[in-house]
């Protein structure tokens, strides 16, 4: 039998196909569809630069469960969260006149926004507002370090600027855990008020992130460009001991920067959907909802 025909020795995978025999921790059975998805993490929590960049490599060879469109440096989305960098933080907010307390006493919140100033200062002084009235403490403001040389057309005619926002936690409030749900009551609140049009161009402005423990970093990209975009992930003090990190394939929705992944619980590979429904039925049984925990959970319904 001529050998070039012959695949009698090639192994077929779950879907019938020919394919690669089972090696080390691959194995064909496994084999299933999805965006570029995963994380790294260290087994006994030690925070190091190299978890990130590593992280970012592995989503820069998943570049292939992404997408772009007819340009191809205009990607569906790509990202990390990764855990607050407090030493990096500590240095570059020094440099910019703001004094940052102890890891886990202060929040960190990742701000897309529109080019025009004007709304920017309404947001600002709108989210300070906020933070104020909840007994916690507006920080200061940083604007992220971006380099868009490397996008195409299309996602920087819709780039928002982007800023870190640093609050720091109430001396009323117990642990951290109290915090985080004071963050996410904020984040709320700031967004109920962004939806009723308190401020010029309101639906540009979208909140990726806002915590104690975890930071995003994301955009309309493609994977290969995060670490150029964003020149904070190359710094040495940027550690943390677990990054997940995840490449888009936009199918039924349109690209753009708020919806590129991570999202602040989770990174996932396809569409969800039953959204609409579960969003309605939710909706149907707010004025049902009480906790414990957030006494005041009706003011962010």
């Amino acid at each position: 039998m001529n050998s070039q025909n012959d695949t009698s020795r090639l192994p077929i995978t779950a879907h019938g196909a020919e394919g690669p025999k089972a090696a080390g921790l691959y194995d064909p059975a496994h084999e299933h569809e999805s965006c570029g998805v995963g994380f790294l993490v260290h087994l006994k929590g030690q925070r190091s630069h190299k978890v990130i960049d590593d992280g970012i490599t592995a989503l820069e060879h998943l570049e292939h469960r992404g997408a772009c469109g007819c340009e191809v440096n205009t990607g569906d989305g790509a990202g990390i969260l990764i855990q607050v960098p407090h030493d990096f933080f500590s240095h570059v907010c020094a440099q910019e006149g703001i004094r940052l307390p102890a890891p886990d006493h202060y929040g960190v919140g990742l701000i897309f926004a529109p080019k025009n100033k004007r709304a920017q200062r309404e947001a600002m002084r709108l989210l300070q507002n906020i933070v104020e009235e909840d007994g916690q403490h507006l920080l200061g403001w940083r604007q992220v370090p971006t380099d868009n040389s490397s996008l195409g057309a299309t996602a920087v005619a819709a780039e928002p600027d982007m800023f870190h926002v640093f609050i720091g936690r109430g001396e009323h409030i117990r642990n951290l855990d109290a915090f985080e749900r004071r963050l996410f009551v904020i984040r709320r609140l700031f967004h109920s008020a962004l939806d009723r049009g308190d401020v010029k161009q309101a639906a540009s402005f979208y909140v990726p992130s806002l915590s104690a423990k975890t930071l995003i970093y994301k955009g309309m990209l493609i994977a290969s460009q995060i670490r150029e975009y964003f020149p904070d992930l190359s710094d040495p003090r940027m550690a943390s001991a677990l990054c997940m990190f995840h490449s888009r394939f936009s199918t039924n929705t349109f690209p753009s920067w708020k919806l590129a992944h991570p999202y602040r619980m989770i990174s996932h590979n396809g569409e969800i959907n039953t959204l609409r429904g579960n969003v309605n039925w939710m909706r149907a049984r707010e004025s049902l909802f009480e906790s414990d925990l957030i006494p005041d959970i009706q003011r962010i319904m």
